[in-house]
């Protein structure tokens, strides 16, 4: 039973992309969200499943990472409701929200998860260019825990605004993962988990890497001896140690790799290094569809070399992580017409 956790769909009412497929730029000139037909096509994604043995997909929508308009909110999450009836059991939809405004995104999210069914929301490593730890952001946050929604945080649609991030591509390439990293590093270093003790999180791409950082963050979380423990913004300390937080109460996802060529290969040692870096209890399976892969076969083979990889590898593929974040997953999957 494999469960895709980020796949992207855009309703083609928001879909930018002409024919050949292209990277939207942004306000200044860089690359941000790509910009492809397969986004819009439902029947693609149908296709790749079968094709490569994945039984459901999470859909979440790029327009609607940190989206302010309520009314394109709900389209997109309609739109994504529509997709489940029309392929019963193979699409469950996330809700996308204002999250800043506290009332509408409470409201739309007790639609999505009591009248649509939605087991989640997705939103953006940044959101208006603020942190997720942002005071404001706390009824989202406490609205999301009191539904029993997880937040699936994607990283942010536009790109780090930084000028030496203005050229070769690395506002994708290198600042989302950056993004990530610090999303995920200032949720725990506010408290934000301790206020919120049943609140689940899933973080895109491993976190950004950011196992691979673990000693250098273990060493700096030492405020007394950085000489940080007093001062209010960089002294910062949860209830508990950094690696709870990481190997207990986060979750993350495979994807990141940013292929589309070369599926076995560089998907593989990805996902290889990704779980000997993060707990693979709580690791999702995901494989960026349409945008890292686009391709039936490559899709296929990025599968097969993850299921080789490790007993955790083969743990992130069963039902058991998927079923953390949703729980009914094996009820989903049933309505499934064969």
């Amino acid at each position: 039973m494999i469960v895709d956790f980020q796949v992207h769909y855009t309703p083609k009412e928001l879909n930018k992309a002409t024919d050949a497929p292209s990277a939207l730029l942004d306000a200044r000139g860089n690359p941000s969200y790509f910009q492809n037909p397969l986004l819009s096509d439902l029947n693609s994604h149908v296709r790749v499943m079968d094709a490569a043995g994945i039984d459901a997909m999470v859909l979440s929508s790029g327009p609607g990472f940190d989206q302010p308009d309520l009314g394109i909110c709900r389209f997109i999450n309609d739109s994504c409701a529509q997709g489940e009836r029309d392929h019963p059991g193979r699409f469950i939809g996330l809700a996308h929200v204002p999250a800043f405004d506290a009332a509408a995104a409470a409201a739309e999210l007790r639609r999505c998860k009591l009248e649509l069914g939605f087991p989640g929301v997705v939103i953006g490593s940044e959101l208006q260019g603020r942190a997720l730890d942002d005071p404001e952001l706390m009824p989202f946050w406490r609205a999301c825990q009191e539904l029993d929604m997880y937040v699936f945080v994607h990283p942010l649609p536009a790109v780090i605004n930084w000028d030496r991030m203005d050229a070769d591509d690395l506002g994708r390439m290198v600042g989302w993962e950056f993004s990530l990293m610090v999303a995920t590093l200032r949720v725990i270093q506010s408290g934000l988990l301790d206020q919120l003790p049943d609140l689940k999180i899933q973080f895109s791409h491993f976190s950004g890497g950011i196992g691979r950082y673990l000693g250098r963050l273990r060493g700096f979380a030492q405020r007394e001896k950085w000489g940080t423990a007093g001062l209010p913004r960089h002294g910062r300390r949860p209830a508990k140690s950094m690696d709870y937080y990481l190997e207990q109460r986060l979750f993350y996802d495979c994807a990141g790799w940013a292929g589309p060529d070369h599926a076995a290969e560089w998907g593989g040692d990805w996902v290889k290094f990704g779980l000997q870096e993060v707990a693979p209890s709580q690791v999702v399976f995901a494989t960026d569809y349409p945008q890292a892969v686009r391709d039936p076969a490559e899709v296929a083979a990025y599968v097969e070399a993850v299921r080789g990889q490790s007993p955790g590898a083969r743990q992130m593929l069963a039902s058991g992580n998927a079923a953390k974040l949703i729980p009914d997953i094996a009820e989903r999957l049933a309505r499934r017409k064969i």
